[in-house]
């Protein structure tokens, strides 16, 4: 079938079963091409495919809600609902987004980038379907790594006790980014694995294909089902919660698929529909991968599964490098504990928890138990590094202020992937940590310019571990330098990176784009001291009193983050609480969410990009006023 000519989903009531499986090959074969053009999440969508077109074969788009927690998963959503056109450009600057997106289908009714919010979703909109007379289906599709998330549970409990139906798809392949982990896995694996009980559910969906009369039996026989999945293994969780529960369901059979659902939508009361799925389903490098290399891909080559992007073999990442510092210190200090909420291989902490299992903790996509969590490791005397990305350390931000700064426990928090991220888009470009975490007492916030920089941190923040230490790095790869145990930095200090004593003007800026304007202000010849103001939190009060009160000359704040809450925002205030008098350029994002597409697209379109800064630092030189 030619996928670019699909125009919606109602096409598919009138495919027969092998029309229906002969499909599901073809948008298989098409999402795998076109991902290893464009990169994007491959994994998750290959496993989703039977499942999303038998979830648009019984209900009817966009009068039923069909949705998907993270929205990742939704590329086969896309397709059936007349997008395989725009996949060229996929997760491409003013292309189409690689999650869900309401402005651009009708199909889209909730989009997120983060887990855990679909049912809470769900749960509103049958309120407000039932307080507005109305009765159509609402069906978020959860993953198992998303339904134990804080606010999964807390909006499971709130379903259990309203007669207010959803329809909830517990899509279930034991993985979130990397392996699935926790009590909620091993339940999961309980209720797969029962020899027992899934011998007796075979038997009882043989019954259920007979029409009407198997209808009728599912009603009349569903106390002794309920009996029978007492009797052998634990698997009452949702039915604990007041929601029926039917599955587990082979989710690579569109048939069974559809029979399942269509009996869910006849079901009176809330459901949950447990479907087993394969992550990676049709792509072997995909499905032998346990690590979550295939979960987001840059473009690839589709017979041997090599990335095609060159990189620079010498260069390390960011993340590489402060996960090998603090594994250096856990050798020399038994106390450092490392936790991730389910982003080992994200966050480059594989090595860490190869050689130090026991003092390592996944704790799976709860970023604020994450949190809490290192607080209670912290107070009870050990010293927890913990990496989180930023745009999923925001989900946890009373846990930071409340938990760990206002008690100032101390601890280690990188907060990786900081600043524009890039093709995921708005919802990950990690650009709001300075502004949440600025305002929070006792907080130690730190951007290195280089691994130097980094690993002497690291350094600093193990020889003191007295307050909570957080570290901005960002999205890839720098030269590697080492550096000694005792290696340390000054709490609180900048530092002048080039200077002449002639200057005429000073640039102040942070992280890695010290370097990168170093580079062009040197091949250009311009006379500009540069600042490196490190310590975004606590500033260096001496330097930013000289700078401002030393001479009139012009001076320009480059940040790449928000404007409002930022380095220019605390640097505002000081001068305002001193009394100085001084005004200075501010280079920094707008107030309104940032695009998807490459880094570079996005610095241009936001005018943050390095010519601009060097154009107005030009322009301050030539004698320019400052607004």
């Amino acid at each position: 079938m030619d996928l670019t000519k699909i125009k919606g989903p109602s096409f598919l009531k009138e495919l027969t079963e092998k029309e229906l499986n002969d499909l599901a090959k073809d948008i298989r074969q098409f999402i795998i091409e076109s991902v290893s053009q464009t990169g994007g999440h491959l994994s998750s969508n290959l496993g989703i495919v039977e499942l999303t077109i038998a979830l648009h074969y019984v209900f009817n788009s966009p009068e039923d809600k069909i949705f998907f927690d993270v929205g990742h998963q939704c590329y086969v959503h896309k397709i059936l609902t007349g997008r395989a056109k725009d996949f060229t450009h996929l997760r491409k600057f003013n292309g189409l987004s690689g999650f869900q997106k309401r402005c651009e289908s009708k199909h889209d009714v909730w989009e997120a980038g983060h887990s855990s919010t679909a049912l809470s979703a769900a749960v509103a909109m049958a309120i407000a379907r039932d307080l507005n007379k109305e009765s159509f289906s609402i069906v978020p599709v959860v993953g198992d790594g998303a339904i134990v998330g804080g606010e999964s549970l807390e909006a499971l409990n709130h379903l259990g006790s309203i007669n207010n139906k959803v329809i909830l798809i517990l899509n279930d392949n034991q993985m979130s980014i990397s392996k699935s982990i926790g009590g909620m896995n091993n339940f999961l694996n309980n209720v797969r694995m029962s020899n027992t009980y899934n011998k007796m559910k075979d038997d009882y969906r043989s019954i259920l294909q007979h029409g009407k009369l198997g209808e009728g039996v599912y009603k009349a026989t569903k106390y002794i089902k309920d009996f029978i999945k007492r009797g052998f293994i634990n698997d009452t969780i949702f039915e604990d919660f007041g929601i029926d529960y039917l599955g587990p369901v082979d989710g690579h059979n569109i048939v069974e698929l559809i029979r399942v659902l269509q009996l869910a939508q006849k079901n009176k009361k809330s459901v949950v529909v447990h479907v087993v799925t394969e992550k990676g389903k049709g792509y072997s490098f995909a499905e032998n991968d346990q690590e979550g290399k295939w979960h987001g891909t840059p473009p690839f080559n589709v017979k041997n599964g090599r990335v095609l992007s060159s990189g620079n073999s010498s260069k390390k990442s960011w993340s590489e490098i402060i996960s090998d510092q603090v594994l250096q210190w856990m050798k020399i200090d038994k106390d450092i504990v490392s936790i991730t909420p389910a982003m080992i291989k994200g966050s480059a902490m594989n090595t860490l928890f190869k050689v130090f299992p026991e003092r390592c903790f996944d704790v799976g996509i709860a970023e604020e138990h994450a949190l809490t969590f290192t607080a209670g490791l912290s107070i009870s005397q050990k010293k927890p590094f913990i990496s989180v990305y930023s745009s999923f350390l925001q989900r946890a931000y009373d846990q930071i202020n409340h938990d760990i700064a206002r008690m100032d426990l101390p601890c280690l928090c990188s907060i990786d992937r900081a600043g524009i991220v890039g093709e995921d888009g708005p919802t990950h470009h990690g650009v709001f940590d300075v502004s949440i975490l600025s305002p929070i007492p006792n907080i130690v916030l730190f951007a290195p310019k280089d691994a130097r920089e980094l690993r002497q941190f690291v350094n600093t923040a193990f020889h003191n571990f007295n307050k909570p230490y957080f570290i901005r790095i960002p999205r890839g790869s720098i030269d590697d330098i080492k550096v000694d145990y005792n290696n340390q930095l000054e709490l609180g200090t900048w530092t002048i990176e080039s200077c002449k004593d002639d200057y005429k003007m000073t640039l102040i800026c942070y992280g890695d784009n010290v370097e990168k304007i170093k580079t062009i202000i040197k091949s250009k010849h311009l006379n500009i001291r540069i600042i490196n103001a490190r310590f975004i939190k606590p500033i260096d009060e001496d330097m930013v009193h000289k700078i401002f009160t030393e001479n009139d000359k012009p001076i320009l704040v480059y940040e790449t983050i928000l404007k409002t809450g930022s380095l220019g925002s605390i640097l505002l205030t000081y001068c305002n609480e001193k009394h100085i008098l001084r005004t200075f350029e501010h280079i920094a994002l707008a107030d309104h969410y940032s695009k998807q597409g490459s880094v570079q697209e996005i610095y241009d379109d936001e005018k943050i990009d390095l010519d601009t800064v060097i154009n107005k630092c030009e322009e301050l030189m030539n004698g320019k006023k400052e607004n």
